[in-house]
């Protein structure tokens, strides 16, 4: 009657195993356990189908990056491509008329136009090239230093500055717009906010 309630094993084992919001509700795992159900030979038993395996996860991989590329997805994109800032620059540089990217078809007149081996000729294709390279090095420089003050006004003077965004935005600007990849999202004229 005055004494402690009488309680047998299975209400304390109830008790104590009660189900918990949020808790993990089970018994940690031993160390030995896990490493144990962790471990892979060095050498696999079955290189044949090791391989196989190997070459159906890179494809998948690469097929999951290239629809990122094709569609702008920014979840699938390799790091070179991703985030805010990498964004409004390719943004900027597929809206705009980029001299350099002309580049590549006036190479294209100057190289058959070098077979005709006539001196005036050949000297026109020299002026040709030297003045297509030079314009297309002058916009691209001129057009860096915009998107760099852009870039300063949106995203701080740390994100204009970070390494490697001069080289992106000028192998961009440099590329065909229909062979730059990621693909470009935004018409002709239309500038990023």
């Amino acid at each position: 009657m005055f004494g402690r309630s009488k309680t047998t094993n299975a209400q304390l084992t109830d008790e104590a195993h009660r189900q918990r919001e949020g808790a993990k509700n089970r018994p940690t795992p031993k160390r030995r356990d896990q490493e144990a159900a962790r471990r892979q030979p060095l050498v696999v038993a079955d290189r044949k189908k090791a391989k196989q395996v190997d070459r159906a996860t890179r494809n998948a991989q690469l097929a999951k990056t290239r629809h990122a590329m094709m569609t702008g997805d920014e979840s699938g994109l390799p790091p070179r491509d991703k985030g805010p800032v990498r964004r409004y620059m390719r943004d900027h540089i597929d809206a705009r008329w980029n001299l350099a990217e002309f580049m590549l078809p006036v190479m294209l007149v100057v190289l058959a136009l070098s077979f005709i081996r006539t001196s005036t000729i050949l000297f026109f294709v020299m002026l040709l090239t030297y003045s297509v390279l030079l314009v297309a090095v002058l916009d691209t420089f001129f057009m860096w230093r915009r998107l760099r003050k852009k870039l300063a006004a949106k995203f701080g003077e740390e994100a204009a500055r970070a390494k490697g965004n001069g080289m992106y935005a000028a192998m961009r600007a440099f590329q065909l717009r229909r062979s730059r990849m990621p693909r470009a999202l935004v018409s002709r004229g239309q500038y990023p906010e």
